[in-house]
């Protein structure tokens, strides 16, 4: 299978590219402007989630050159993060179901998305834009991701696991714990009510483009509410509206640069094990070896931009990349002399024997599970600086 989709020009998926972003963060800027579509987010996000850089080493810089506390809008949105990682870690795959009931029953919600919305052909401009804009770049704002997902749940009746599940195969930044715990807030699934917005909102934060009057989302919040509550797909907007294709999804990797496991490439060596959700720098004295396990992608496929996204960074690191099942690269491995890397809550429980290190927290941060954002955001307090084993941010 070959791929001619090259990585958004948004995010290159290099090292030196992320060390850009985070640079050019001006929290001050960020605070000011972030609900914006067009303001100063950080763009830090498929860095994060991919692990080519620390959440904890984020934080910690931040603090340190800006002088951010808890009380600053840019950490604590880097704290939803790290609470729903939290959230994660204790809930495991009970984060893909409901936490609690929400407006309807489950039953009540669609269990696939409409071909309307899908190709975004709803009429609705500031749907249609967001899909558009997702598919282009892989990336959408945090407000237009919001927009999406409630009007996909609360207006067209769609279960909100379909559309976290269509989301995050199309996103560079898609992470299983901020993806679907987000849309189960705006699902009111995972929060105390539903997230709603109107066309209004949309004319306060995006660009005329994006403005929706006189369609289904220009009503009042009490009207939304309403609407919320019942069971009846509202959508599309009437007519015939030209869409556009979504883009291919795929389980495997492209063709070439990668090979079948091969335990004689590793023998009696101390390896470092590079997978997708951790391409940072790699210590020195250890054999890098790249992984991807093709049982994983079975279940989460990917756009070709997120193949080439993460399989551009692991051609960087390293002449030693794998593609195969979970049993296949775990036997290769067993050759080895020491395995270590960063464990990750995407890898499958048949990597726990590995017994990689657990990356350190962003925060210090309460052991029990906390059952809002709040709650944990109240309890929390920044790590004092320490040298990280992942290395220094701005050094490979």
């Amino acid at each position: 299978m070959t791929l001619a989709t090259e990585p958004p020009e948004l995010f290159e998926p290099t090292l030196a590219a992320a060390q850009r972003s985070l640079a050019a963060v001006r929290p001050a800027d960020y605070a000011r402007s972030r609900n914006h579509l067009e303001g100063r987010v950080t763009r830090l996000s498929p860095y994060l989630t991919h692990g080519f850089l620390g959440l904890r080493d984020v934080v910690q810089h931040l603090s340190m050159r800006h002088g951010l506390g808890l009380q600053d809008k840019l950490l604590q949105e880097l704290g939803w993060r790290a609470f729903f990682q939290q959230v994660w870690r204790h809930e495991g795959k009970g984060i893909l179901q409901s936490q609690h009931p929400g407006p309807l029953p489950d039953r009540a919600y669609a269990p696939a998305l409409p071909a309307d919305l899908r190709e975004g052909r709803t009429d609705v401009p500031v749907i249609d834009q967001a899909v558009r804009t997702l598919y282009a770049t892989g990336y959408l704002h945090n407000h237009a991701r919001m927009w999406l997902a409630s009007y996909t749940v609360h207006l067209r009746k769609v279960h909100w696991r379909a559309g976290a599940d269509w989301m995050v195969a199309h996103l560079l930044d898609g992470d299983l714990a901020s993806n679907h715990l987000s849309w189960q807030w705006v699902a009111g699934t995972g929060s105390s009510k539903p997230y709603l917005f109107n066309a209004d909102n949309v004319a306060k934060y995006a660009p005329a483009a994006w403005h929706s009057p006189g369609t289904v989302i220009d009503a009042s919040y009490d009207k939304l509410d309403a609407l919320a509550r019942q069971p009846r797909d509202l959508g599309p907007e009437p007519g015939e509206f030209v869409g556009v294709a979504e883009p291919a999804l795929f389980s495997e990797l492209p063709a070439g640069g990668f090979s079948q496991a091969d335990a004689r490439a590793v023998a009696a060596q101390d390896v470092w094990l590079i997978h997708p959700w951790a391409l940072g720098p790699v210590p020195e004295g250890r054999l890098p070896v790249a992984v991807c396990d093709a049982d994983w992608h079975a279940r989460w496929p990917w756009s070709a931009a997120r193949w080439q996204f993460v399989t551009a960074r692991m051609q960087a690191l390293t002449p030693v990349r794998w593609f195969g099942t979970a049993a296949s690269l775990l036997a290769a491995l067993k050759a080895v002399r020491s395995v270590q890397g960063w464990h990750n809550p995407h890898l499958s429980a048949a990597w726990s024997d590995l017994a990689l290190a657990t990356p350190p927290l962003a925060f210090a941060e309460p052991t029990p599970r906390c059952r809002s954002f709040s709650a944990y955001w109240s309890r929390v307090q920044i790590l004092s600086p320490s040298s990280s084993i992942q290395g220094d941010l701005f050094h490979e």
